[in-house]
């Protein structure tokens, strides 16, 4: 799995290996210039052929050091590069004022502020790349005002050519891809506002990517990432981008509830298709027996359509619970479509009751049903999956909703990372929190983002039904034995992968099966 880390994870590594003389300072700041300018020519190869015209915009701290050799690698390439600086020398760095009197030595530095009129007085705008080295990953604070001066007139074609952002955007929070915005700006306002944020084509970072480049507003800002090895050893500390274990996924002999039993439980009439989708989702992934539990008024509408799907007729809790008196059973599926009222309460009810015995999976309806009603939410145990949308989630987590959507002043700025991790530890359960990046995280605190952005987006799974698909998927894992966590990892990535392999024109009919073909290429 790729890891993703902090700004703080990132420089306790860089320090534990200046600290132990496995590399300096300056060498990892040549590596990181070298890095980048490799990275460019990679990106776009007719840029390595002949010299062309660079600006590069330098911050006061390690990042503006990380540009200065950018700088001066280009300079030795032949390329015409134009250097300004925010800040002052003397305050850098001092592995950063090495690279600074470095190129001074070769080359002049302007002002931050004198971009504009420098570049108006040039014959011709034009750059053919930008980068932005100004702040990078150890912004905790707004950029200062000029700076956002500068990537407003940037953005607006003032100053064109392809902008490469080292380590993230200027202006960005590494650890949650927020904007770092002024303390009066008005809610409406920052939520869609990217003035006081570079936005790159290409962004370049070190050793392993940023938390701040899957979430929040990274996707959009960076562009594509690319990440360069600095040579330093790799330490499993961050939180994962989720990624199938193939041999879990592939079946051993036996027969078919040696594979799990799984029960999704129905909507009544005219609300039962969301209950079909989740159970042909648990049945293609692989449970070897899915039942729908159905209110009797809707037993002929889902027998019409079911055949590999087995249907029992349940009218209340009593019936719900000599259902689960077959301890064959042991994965649940309760919310899509079910409704909220006192039936589906007593269901809900019950299926809890069985405790760790039946893992189960919580979504829609019956994540209305724990906010509505804070016994069943006390009912939780380690073995269930909550799958809520924003939405959702803010229903059963108002206070850490809140913090999640409060504009971000500083950084390191609270993350949806952080907030399902505290959701997690709140509800005693995985919790898997929907959207682009989607984040699922234990009560432990042991956390994955399942990002389908970059080169995974897969835009088409917007569309009705498809979270009612990934329920089905997470509870046929849960079924064939699959511990909640990774069942809620290895189901969002197959959902994202089943999309992408479908591609446009997706429903969520699809999805389950579009299966196979991901399967196969998986090996299995």
């Amino acid at each position: 799995m790729t890891e993703l880390l902090t700004a703080a994870q990132m420089r306790a590594i860089e320090k534990a290996a200046i600290e132990s003389g496995e590399v300096t300072g300056l060498e990892l700041m040549e590596r990181a210039g070298k890095g980048v300018v490799e990275a460019v020519f990679d990106e776009w190869p007719e840029l390595a052929k002949a010299p062309h015209r660079a600006v590069v915009l330098c911050g006061p701290g390690n990042n503006g050091g990380d540009g200065f050799v950018v700088a001066r690698l280009l300079k030795d390439w032949g390329w015409e590069v134009e250097v300004f600086l925010y800040g002052t020398p003397e305050k850098m760095p001092p592995d950063a004022r090495v690279n600074y009197e470095r190129w001074v030595a070769i080359g002049a530095v302007a002002p931050l502020a004198t971009l504009n009129a420098t570049v108006d007085a040039r014959p011709g705008k034009s750059a053919d790349i930008v980068i932005d080295a100004l702040f990078g990953i150890g912004l905790s604070r707004v950029v200062p005002e000029g700076v956002a001066t500068a990537f407003l007139d940037i953005s607006r074609g003032y100053l064109d050519g392809r902008i490469v952002a080292i380590d993230v955007p200027s202006g960005l929070c590494a650890d949650s891809g927020r904007p770092i915005v002024p303390e009066e700006t008005a809610p409406q306002e920052w939520a869609t506002m990217n003035g006081w944020v570079g936005e790159a084509m290409l962004t370049v970072t070190f050793h392993a990517p940023k938390l701040g480049h899957y979430g929040g507003k990274g996707p959009a800002q960076c562009g594509r990432v690319r990440t360069v090895s600095l040579g330093l050893k790799s330490q499993s500390i961050g939180v994962k981008l989720c990624a199938p274990e193939a041999r879990l996924l592939g079946k051993s002999h036996g027969h078919k509830y040696s594979h799990g039993h799984a029960l999704i439980v129905s909507g009544p009439h005219g609300r039962t298709g969301a209950a079909r989708l989740a159970a042909r989702g648990a049945l293609r992934i692989g449970a070897g027996v899915v039942t729908v539990a159905s209110p009797p008024a809707a037993m002929a509408e889902n027998a019409a359509r079911l055949d590999a799907i087995m249907l029992r007729e349940v009218a209340g809790a009593e019936a719900m619970a000599a259902l689960l008196a077959d301890k064959r059973i042991n994965a649940l599926c309760l919310g899509p479509g079910m409704g909220t009222g006192a039936r589906e309460a007593g269901h809900l009810a019950v299926a809890l009751s069985q405790g760790p015995r039946c893992a189960t999976v919580l979504d829609a309806d019956a994540l209305t049903l724990l906010a509505l009603e804070p016994a069943l939410f006390t009912a939780l145990h380690g073995n269930c999956v909550l799958t809520p949308h924003a939405g959702e989630f803010a229903r059963l987590f108002p206070d850490i909703a809140e913090k999640l959507n409060a504009p971000a002043t500083r950084g390191p700025a609270y993350s949806k990372v952080d907030a399902t991790r505290e959701a997690a530890a709140r509800a005693g359960c995985t919790v898997l929190f929907k959207g682009p990046d989607t984040v699922i995280a234990a009560p432990s605190g042991r956390a994955a983002i399942n990002a389908a952005v970059y080169d995974r987006a897969a835009p088409w799974l917007a569309t009705a039904g498809s979270g009612d698909v990934l329920a089905g998927f997470i509870t046929g894992l849960l079924a064939r034995g699959f511990s909640a966590f990774d069942a809620a990892c290895t189901g969002a990535w197959l959902h994202v992968e089943a999309a992408r392999s479908f591609g446009p024109g997706l429903i969520a009919e699809d999805l389950p099966d579009e299966l196979p073909k991901v399967f196969r290429a998986l090996g299995l």
